[in-house]
């Protein structure tokens, strides 16, 4: 032993003079040899074998060290350790002293101060001081598993880029994506190229995007989607926050509803699942499946609220509606899907073919179950008015309520009840006028073929007469109260939309042209990732 000993006290001197030029140091072993025809040109230590380089200490129980190559190759328990940055175990290591290059091979355990890294072979680049491997990983942290073909950990970001088949594994979700960079201090991944998430509420597809793993909140910002049970929706830019289970999305906003055949589209709108709600605004439009028809609804918000069987849809202000039968236009829209009842509110107005109703309040009726419009109610300084079929005045009817019923889509009777009063342009069957019918009863029952009034019958102390035209002025010719509103009739479905939406519109596509001629790069790193062991060190 004592043989041993002095041996080693020869042996330190060279050692200590050559650390200036940063040689590897034995610090210690309980033996060491010489074998030239075992392994030519290197020392031989065995037993708790302690060495150091330039800030890293190794310690194995075998060793044999090349001075002249300034190399050594580790057996056995081998433990590499970096300050409090980096430890690297494993059953076999090589570490360069020139190059700062190091090699673990064999059950590999990387450990940083925030994760775990296990895989069978890990190179660390001290110089760069980066580690990697390619023949796949699991890192483990207090959050998440993530698993991948390979990766590179860079020591100073405490970041690790995956590539090829990764996975994160967490309680409440999986992400897949080949692509992926790893903050681990703050759970901040950023994804690119195809990636899914998969969870028990929803599914979400993007080709871009950023995920806090550790407050579960994310921004998706191509090609992306979240998808529910029954709810699709999409647009150029996503955020999404698990924990309120909310999502907004803002440019090409597109909310899909397979049960209730409806898509809503505008350029920003906001989702909270719990709460089984849908805001949308800046073009909002609502588009829901009727027989073979769409309806098409605009307000500058519209909000839908409820389960899918009592689901209720809310637009305001300055409503406007179509369909190929019908259009219309008001302040604000209330619908119920549970009792099938719309109502239009603030200065409605509803064509139905060539028909106009004005009234202070109107109730489109549904049949649930046909989902038909089955019937109308005009509420209050009700008016149902056309233009004569060939001359320049209008058929008018008013009355204080209106009570009308629906066929196929059509308005085919109605009733006027209470202050009735009619002007009506009568034809014979060579459309020549007949005289002008100017009458007041207490009701009146129409019986309606398309824009054709087919039959009219007077109820209860019917007072009028039927003038030729030369007998009835030009201003006796309107009711008191009528005002036609032909100018502002929902000819198509891009009627709805007021010019400054519009201009709005072409606005965000524009954009959307932009963002897609650049060249398509990784998201730029959020300040909020860079900036966490800044607050470290300044706390």
């Amino acid at each position: 032993m004592k043989k041993i000993v002095i041996l080693l006290l020869l042996f330190v001197v060279p050692i200590v003079s050559a650390q200036q030029a940063k040689k590897i140091i034995v610090e210690y072993s309980e033996f060491f040899n010489v074998d030239q025809d075992e392994v030519p040109d290197a020392v031989l230590l065995y037993g708790n074998v302690r060495v150091s380089h330039d800030g890293v200490l190794m310690y194995c129980n075998k060793a044999y060290w090349f001075q002249k190559e300034n190399y050594i190759k580790a057996f056995g328990d081998v433990r590499m350790i970096q300050g409090d940055t980096i430890t690297l175990t494993s059953t076999y290591a090589e570490y360069n002293g020139e190059n700062k290059q190091a090699y673990a091979s064999g059950n590999v355990i990387m450990t940083s101060p925030s994760s775990t890294l296990r895989s069978e072979v890990v190179n660390f680049d001290r110089n760069s001081q980066q580690a990697f491997y390619r023949t796949g990983g699991t890192i483990n942290d207090k959050e998440n598993v993530l698993v991948s073909q390979a990766g590179t950990y860079i020591v100073e970001r405490k970041m690790y880029q995956f590539r090829n088949a990764v996975t994160i594994t967490n309680p409440k979700y999986v992400i897949k994506t080949n692509h992926l960079d790893y903050y681990e201090n703050v759970g901040h991944a950023y994804l690119f190229g195809p990636s899914t998430i998969t969870s028990d509420e929803n599914f979400i597809y993007t080709e871009k995007g950023f995920y806090d793993t550790k407050r579960n909140f994310s921004h998706f910002v191509k090609n992306s989607y979240i998808k529910y049970n029954n709810r699709l929706i999409e647009g150029d830019s996503l955020y999404y926050d698990r924990n309120r289970e909310f999502a907004s999305a803002t440019r090409n906003v597109k909310v899909t509803d397979s049960i209730n055949k409806s898509v809503v589209k505008g350029h920003y709108g906001e989702v909270y699942r719990l709460k089984d709600s849908l805001m949308m605004t800046h073009r909002a439009v609502a588009m829901t499946l009727v027989e073979n028809d769409t309806l098409y609804i605009h307000g500058k918000k519209l909000i839908v609220t409820g389960k899918p069987e009592d689901r209720v849809v809310r637009a305001f202000p300055n409503v406007r509606f179509y369909k190929t039968d019908m259009s219309g236009k008001c302040d604000s829209l209330h619908s119920s899907e549970k009792v099938g009842i719309t109502k239009l509110i603030g200065r409605p107005v509803m064509w139905n073919y060539d028909n106009q109703m004005t009234g202070d309040v109107m109730h489109l009726i549904s049949n649930k179950e046909t989902e038909k419009l089955d019937s109308l109610k005009v509420l209050n300084n009700t008016f149902i008015a056309s233009k004569d079929t060939i001359g320049t005045g209008y058929n008018q009817v008013k009355g204080q309520n209106l009570f009308g019923k629906f066929r196929d889509n059509k308005l085919y009777e109605v009733d006027v009840v209470k202050n009735t009063e009619v002007i009506y342009y009568m034809r014979n069957d060579e459309q020549e006028l007949i005289g002008i019918n100017k009458s007041a009863c207490s009701s009146i029952n129409m019986i309606l073929d398309g824009n054709q009034i087919e039959t009219i019958t007077f109820f209860t102390q019917v007072d009028g007469d039927i003038y030729p035209e030369t007998e009835l002025p030009e201003n006796a010719r309107k009711l008191r109260g009528f005002i036609w509103r032909g100018d502002e009739r929902i000819q198509s479905k891009d009627d709805i939309f007021p010019e400054e939406e519009n201009v709005y519109d072409l606005k965000m596509k524009k954009e959307t042209e932009e963002e897609k001629k650049k060249e398509d790069t990784p998201l730029e790193v959020r300040k909020e990732t860079l900036e966490v062991d800044d607050k470290k060190k300044s706390s």
